[in-house]
């Protein structure tokens, strides 16, 4: 049965990629675009979403209100900001709609929400969509596993100019599994950036550097240095194809999932 898809931010960078994915016969899954979602503000509303994401006419118009495509939808998929994800989050709630969250920078608080509301419908919330992150998350996790205390840990995360949060949410994740991995707190034992007279770096820290420049679509590594020798994992996306490929995916799993928190690590298994 076709997944019927709202897209959230469909004006934006992501949205209008994860459209032309949805419209895309050789991504292999079978999902429809029938909404798109913007701030009550943006001066596209009431505009055809496929003519406003360059794909043409759908037959959809832009909306400030989810209420008013309540029964077009199947599931929404969300890539803006944390507030207009918390907005959408409750109307989903509201209408008993699943809900893929991509947004990142999300603040302790707001996370806590996510989880409560996933006790009322299912909700996917991932930093990263791509499906080469998500292994990276395993082969990251196995290799703190492997080397433990015997070596130094830096992530290093790159960006374009745009992106608004540092260090990146699928950094931020790369730093939880690490952390969680090696028996660490990450919120005392993590470093962002480094400046002046550092000292002598101790071994239970977990670094983390940012870099924002020109159209980067993202970049991830976590350096594992000894004595002698180091390891890098790295994944690099060319495209934000990827992690709208993964989106789709994922919501279209979840509509055939009972109420609960899911990551992408539970659509690949």
């Amino acid at each position: 049965m076709t997944t019927r898809i709202a897209m959230a931010g469909a004006a934006g960078r992501m949205g209008r990629v994860i459209i032309e994915t949805i419209l895309d016969a050789d991504s292999g899954l079978d999902a429809a675009v029938c909404g798109g979602l913007e701030h009550a503000q943006h001066p596209l509303l009431g505009q055809d979403v496929g003519v406003v994401a360059g794909v043409g006419a759908l037959d959809c118009a832009l909306t400030a209100d989810l209420q008013q495509i309540a029964t077009d939808f199947d599931v929404l998929i969300d890539f803006t900001l944390p507030e207009a994800t918390m907005q959408n989050l409750d109307a989903c709630v509201s209408l008993g709609k699943p809900l893929v969250i991509g947004t990142t920078g999300l603040t302790p608080a707001q996370r806590a929400r996510v989880g409560a509301a996933a006790r009322t419908v299912p909700v996917l919330f991932a930093p990263n969509m791509s499906v080469g992150v998500n292994l990276l998350f395993r082969l990251v996790a196995d290799a703190a596993r492997v080397l433990g205390d015997t070596v130094d840990i830096e992530v290093i995360e790159a960006h374009h100019r745009h992106k608004i949060d540092a260090p990146s949410g699928t950094a931020v994740r790369l730093g939880e599994i690490l952390a969680e991995t090696l028996g660490r707190d990450l919120a005392t034992c993590a470093v962002y950036g480094r400046e002046g007279r550092t000292g002598a770096r101790e071994r239970q820290i977990i670094g983390f550097e940012t870099i924002r420049a020109g159209d980067i679509v993202g970049e991830h590594t976590v350096m594992f240095a000894g004595t002698g020798e180091r390891l890098e994992l790295t994944h690099r996306a060319t495209s934000r194809r990827t992690f709208a490929q993964g989106a789709v995916m994922a919501a279209c799993w979840l509509t055939k999932q009972p109420p609960g928190l899911y990551d992408m690590q539970d659509v690949l298994r």
